[in-house]
């Protein structure tokens, strides 16, 4: 595929990509050594050449490891390149040293959030109902910054709705939502999009169209056709103001390279006219992250 057939006049912030260095001495919790696909240092520099012509300008980096000291580590990463605009990093609200943690991070601007969900082990469900866990997400609020949520399920999605009831202040993104299937139950499915809509009239609530490509019969569709009614689905509910263009990359080289996962977003957003499609790649990420600044291609609202 020639790679500037993804090319767009919009400026693109993406806001999911990953940075991990499986060379460290201390190697690294994810991806696991016998991924041949992912399992490779994942840096500024290597993200800069898969996009390059593609329009991106920068990038949110957000967590892949539960180790308290790969915030420390991808900041540092982070400082010495540009195109990284921002990270999401990896905290427990409702441990003992959740608010000297937050604060020693957040004294970076790039420092924009943490992510919270299905990954590590943890349960969103059960925290829900601990007073320290709500406390440190209030004071996440407080500080402007953000929750990401992740690997999404019907579940999660219901405790959104109920972490957004106790904490309305905070913004929430919703990760990779094209990647949750729908239930084959008709009133779990009913529930959910029940849940879905709820969360669309909450205007502190966002939803990453990242991890849009599936794998059917072994082969991936590259024709927006494809995706088209599930796409529909998020801009009814969630409207143009609301939606953020991710990439997920690397995690993405397992459905296809960066143009092929670019391509059936551009070819959908773009149709949408060139201000939908401004808030698509950029504007609504500025609005939900509030990132910064770091070079002269990056856009600003002026």
């Amino acid at each position: 595929m020639d790679k500037l057939a993804g090319a767009t006049t919009v400026p693109i912030i993406d806001t999911h990509i990953h940075l991990f260095d499986p060379g460290r001495p201390q190697g690294v919790p994810w991806p696991e050594k016998n991924n041949q696909v992912l399992y490779r240092p994942a840096l500024p520099d290597r993200y800069r050449k898969v996009t390059q012509g593609l329009g991106v300008v920068g990038a949110i980096e957000v967590e892949a490891s539960p180790w308290l000291e790969d915030n420390q580590w991808v900041l540092d990463i982070a400082a010495k390149d540009t195109i990284i605009v921002g990270t999401v990093g990896d905290l427990e609200p409702g441990q003992p040293k959740f608010r000297d943690n937050l604060e020693r991070f957040h004294r970076n601007p790039l420092f924009r959030g943490i992510r919270y969900g299905n990954l590590w082990g943890r349960d969103l469900t059960a925290q829900l109902t601990r007073t320290e866990f709500i406390s440190d997400l209030k004071a996440l609020a407080d500080d402007g910054l953000v929750l990401d949520t992740a690997n999404q399920t019907p579940a999660l999605i219901a405790d959104v709705v109920r972490l957004t009831d106790r904490v309305s202040t905070l913004r929430v993104i919703i990760d990779h939502l094209p990647q949750m299937d729908p239930p084959a139950d008709a009133a779990a499915r009913r529930a959910v999009e029940a849940d879905l809509r709820e969360l669309g009239k909450r205007p502190q609530v966002y939803v990453k169209v990242s991890e849009v490509l599936r794998r059917v019969g072994g082969k991936v569709p590259e024709h927006l056709d494809f995706y088209r009614d599930r796409l529909d689905e998020f801009w009814d509910i969630f409207g143009q103001d609301r939606l953020l263009y991710g990439s997920d990359w690397p995690n993405s080289d397992l459905w296809g390279s960066y143009p092929q996962v670019l391509k059936i977003v551009r070819e959908y957003f773009t149709a949408k006219g060139t201000a939908a499609a401004e808030k698509y790649f950029w504007k609504n990420s500025l609005a939900a992250y509030h990132w910064t600044k770091r070079n002269a291609s990056q856009p600003s609202i002026s």
